[in-house]
């Protein structure tokens, strides 16, 4: 990205619906004209019906039309959601991979991120959705997002503290609800943890929807690149302890755990524990048998803030004393 590039919001999943979320969408438009950009929006980004900014082809059609406007370089999610893998019927994926620009976005956008990098050899961005950068004072973490895809950086570090519950707004404006001290946590009892791979991830909610379908192409893209090996990110948005575990052993039968280096969790949003079966029981139950690196509780997804995870890069990630880092080798 560089200084007057075009930044397109769009809507693929949910679209803004309250006063608050005007506020910010406005905000965040405003923040980054005022660091040299354009920003354009599609109809639907300021629409909600039913979980859905609009109609699945409307959804698709203006995503499209950012991918076919040359001026774009950068297509932002407006939201998450719940039905955004709607879309994937009707998309033209040659049309992507003939226009290769960064598309952002987490949780629902998983359906995007995961399946254009998995079907277009295209990196995508697991961070942010667009309301993020409508905050008054952005947090240290909107501005790695720019700073990486500008090219300026390409370490992202944990941050200090999250946010561990969700909150209403008043303005619009107001930052993250920081409250708990970040603390990653390898899994295993490793004192440091250092690993290196190929990123490839999301929200477990909608990767666990998409295995097996026509538009999983996973093992193509893990088998392309094994000699890099994978590095799983995930993080789950409500999935209970019978749900994760079961979840995690249906990727590994289906075989997207095949060549794994490691896995780095993010902090599950809501996480119940049943059949007295905690997160992290749930998680190595199934995976210790790869031998392979674990952590949890990453800036990774719900509770924010996170880091920018890209998706399809060759990264190193670092884990010690409950501190970590993200480094890509693209710089």
């Amino acid at each position: 990205m560089k200084k007057g590039d075009v930044i397109g919001i769009t809507a693929p999943s949910d679209g803004n619906k309250k006063e608050t979320d005007f506020v910010r969408l406005d905000n965040g438009k405003e923040q980054l004209k005022k660091r040299g950009y354009k920003v354009i929006e599609t109809a639907h980004v300021r629409t909600s019906n039913k979980g859905r900014s609009t109609d699945p082809g409307t959804r698709t059609k203006e995503l499209e039309e950012l991918i076919d406007n040359d001026s774009v370089k950068w297509i932002i999610s407006a939201k998450g959601g719940d039905f955004l893998l709607e879309m994937l019927p009707l998309m033209d994926f040659d049309r992507i991979k003939a226009n290769p620009k960064w598309i952002q976005g987490y949780s629902d956008n998983s359906g995007l991120t995961h399946t254009i990098t998995t079907h277009c050899d295209i990196a995508t961005l697991y961070g942010c959705n667009f309301n993020d950068f409508g905050m008054e004072m952005w947090h240290k973490a909107i501005e790695d997002n720019l700073q990486l895809v500008e090219g300026n950086i390409n370490t992202m570090d944990s941050f200090e503290q999250y946010e561990d519950g969700f909150y209403d707004r008043v303005t619009g404006l107001e930052g993250y609800h920081l409250e708990k001290p970040v603390c990653w946590r390898n899994l295993q009892g490793e004192d440091e943890i250092n690993m290196s791979g190929r990123l490839l991830g999301g929200c477990l909610d909608v990767l666990l929807h998409m295995v097996g379908t026509r538009f999983d192409r996973t093992k193509e893209f893990i088998e392309k690149y094994k000699d890099n090996g994978i590095l799983w990110y995930l993080e789950s948005y409500a999935l209970e302890s019978e749900a994760l575990t079961l979840g995690l052993w249906h990727l590994k039968e289906a075989g997207w755990f095949q060549y794994t280096k490691g896995f780095i969790f993010g902090r599950p949003a809501f996480f119940d524990q049943d059949s007295e079966i905690s997160y992290d029981e749930a998680v190595l139950s199934v995976l210790e048998e790869f031998h392979v690196p674990i952590i949890l509780d990453a800036d990774i997804g719900h509770k924010p803030p996170q880091m920018t995870i890209v998706n399809g890069a060759i990264a190193k990630i670092h884990s010690k004393d409950g501190k970590g880092t993200v480094s890509y080798n693209f710089i």
